[in-house]
């Protein structure tokens, strides 16, 4: 075993595909699995109907986290993590980032618990028109402030 000057081990020989590991080896397993996300955005909005400091137009730095399950393909890869964030970017991000919001979604009054829906709406539409197997929603949260979310969860979504 050599070691760098740092005390790390140097691996001198790496496992090559097809000698090392075969094909059938890569899939290690056929269970769900679940990966997460984490986006941010910048918008402005205000709510309606309320009396409070938010009646008024103000802005929020926005936390979304995504939870995206679904079957391992014959690598053992259920979705590239690319392309979560690629459906995040052309389909959902332009409605929100640097935005009004109250002009760009659709009506509705621009609370968290509001906006939390129609974010899982827009991702599951997006996995269903992609080839990932199996692939659901089973969360979004969604930041409004560093300790302030709403949640919607795939089993409150199917039920109602």
């Amino acid at each position: 075993m050599t070691l760098d000057q740092f005390g790390f081990r140097i691996v001198e020989d790496l496992q090559k595909f097809e000698k090392d590991i075969k094909r059938s080896e890569l899939r290690y397993h056929k269970k769900r699995v679940l990966i997460s996300k984490e986006f941010t955005f910048d918008a402005a909005h205000h709510l309606h109907a309320y009396e409070g400091k938010c009646k008024n137009l103000h802005g929020h730095t926005y936390k979304v986290i995504f939870g995206i399950s679904g079957y391992t393909d014959d690598i053992g890869i259920m979705m590239d993590f690319g392309d979560l964030k690629k459906i995040w970017k052309d389909q959902i991000e332009i409605y929100l980032d640097h935005r009004y919001i109250n002009e760009t979604l659709p009506p509705m009054n621009t609370t968290a618990e509001n906006m939390v829906v129609w974010i899982y709406e827009k991702m599951q539409e997006a996995l269903g028109k992609g080839d990932y197997d199996g692939a659901r929603v089973e969360f979004v949260k969604l930041y409004e402030t560093p300790t302030s979310y709403a949640e919607a969860r795939r089993e409150w979504m199917e039920v109602e």
